[in-house]
């Protein structure tokens, strides 16, 4: 009999899909582990500002703190983050089309994951050639680009030992994510809503292998919501302005009678929303830093605000953006980097397969079998 997978949900969800308070408080108590554990280094450290850069549940965990203590964040560099995109329902239709077996290792994956077991805690409880021989596997399937057996066995055995540590933050996983890497409170729906005192408001860059199995597309809409946000605040700066300037002679005449200065009226209000930068590194899967390093280091430095400072041999990496920015005269990405838009990004990224699925069902062609092997690795 076929194997059926519904849309993942926390137990404590409403029955309409809306977030419930309880799963709210317990995400953020989550969050507030590792938020506060940063915020008093910080504090500690005497640092006024920070540039947040984080790795897949860093990079989650680096945007729930610039919602808390957004006076504190310069910029954002998200690398590979898990939690970007909303659930949709093709999702669950994307899995239950693949054959049996995969189906079958996704709903034993979904049971072990809703009863609170970590990659960390199914590794302990091996023995020990089991438990380091699935490692040693993982290097080797996952990590091609490192050919050097010295290397491979020294990174071996640093995973090794971090797995076998106690468990801690690990446990976080079933309070902030779905069986399927989904955040129960996405990040593409908070982002664009971060105000910083930052003049120019938030800027966060968000950085992705061609092949990765984190969905970049998460990252567009963000770019999406933040750009419309954006256009409608220019739009009410704009009304602002032009009230000033029919009061302006009025409130002249006023303070010269007076003898009162003009006050600072600047608050978050007059703060632009986030502006977000899209890069994707060739030759690279979610361990991007390890595939790539030449083109991820370019991409690091450029999203801190080193680009200048690159050779001019040095490889880049691609910047995208979405449909209404790249067709935009009025906000550009970023401003000397060439960009190109949506189309090109489902042509980069391992995750437009439904893009080039239709393209070449039209040619004769079917991709099933890359999709299958993207829901593979995600598995492993």
């Amino acid at each position: 009999m076929a194997s059926t997978l519904s849309r993942p949900c926390d137990d404590d969800d409403d029955d309409d899909g809306k977030i419930s308070m309880k799963t709210k408080r317990k995400v953020t108590s989550a969050e507030s582990f590792f938020v506060e554990s940063l915020e008093s280094w910080r504090k500690h450290h005497n640092l006024p500002k920070l540039t947040l850069a984080g790795h897949s549940m860093g990079g989650y965990l680096s945007v729930a703190y610039a919602e808390r203590y957004p006076q504190h964040v310069e910029r954002l560099i998200l690398l590979s983050p898990v939690g970007v995109p909303e659930q949709k329902e093709e999702d669950a239709s994307r899995i239950n089309s693949l054959p049996f077996h995969i189906r079958a290792m996704f709903k034993t994956f979904r049971y072990l994951f809703s009863q609170g077991v970590t990659p960390g805690s199914f590794l302990r409880s091996l023995p020990y050639s089991k438990s380091k021989g699935m490692v040693d596997g993982y290097i080797l399937r996952r990590l091609p680009a490192i050919s050097c057996p010295e290397e491979r066995e020294h990174l071996g055995e640093y995973l090794y030992q971090n797995s076998m540590m106690p468990g801690s933050g690990e446990y976080c996983l079933g309070e902030i994510l779905t069986p399927g890497a989904f955040a129960k409170i996405p990040l593409a729906n908070r982002i664009p809503n971060i105000k910083t005192d930052n003049e120019d408001g938030l800027e966060v860059h968000m950085i992705y292998g061609e092949r990765d199995w984190m969905d970049w597309t998460g990252a567009i809409e963000a770019q999406r919501s933040c750009y419309e946000k954006r256009m409608e605040w220019e739009s009410s700066q704009d009304q602002i302005k032009q009230e000033n300037k029919r009061q302006s002679a009025t409130q002249l005449d006023q303070q010269t009678d007076s003898g009162a200065a003009s006050s600072d009226t600047t608050t978050t209000s007059n703060i632009p929303p986030p502006r977000i930068f899209v890069h994707g590194v060739k030759d690279a899967s979610h361990l991007l830093m390890l595939d790539n390093y030449q083109e991820f280091n370019a991409a690091l430095i450029i999203a801190a605000g080193g680009e200048a400072k690159l050779p001019s041999n040095m490889p880049r990496p691609i910047e995208f953006v979405c449909d209404e920015v790249a067709r935009s005269t009025s906000y550009s990405s970023r401003s000397k980097r060439d960009v190109v838009g949506e189309e090109e990004a489902y042509n980069f990224f391992r995750g437009g397969l439904k893009f080039n699925k239709g393209r070449k069902q039209m040619a004769g062609k079917d991709d099933t079998g890359l999709e299958e092997k993207k829901v593979d690795e995600q598995l492993s």
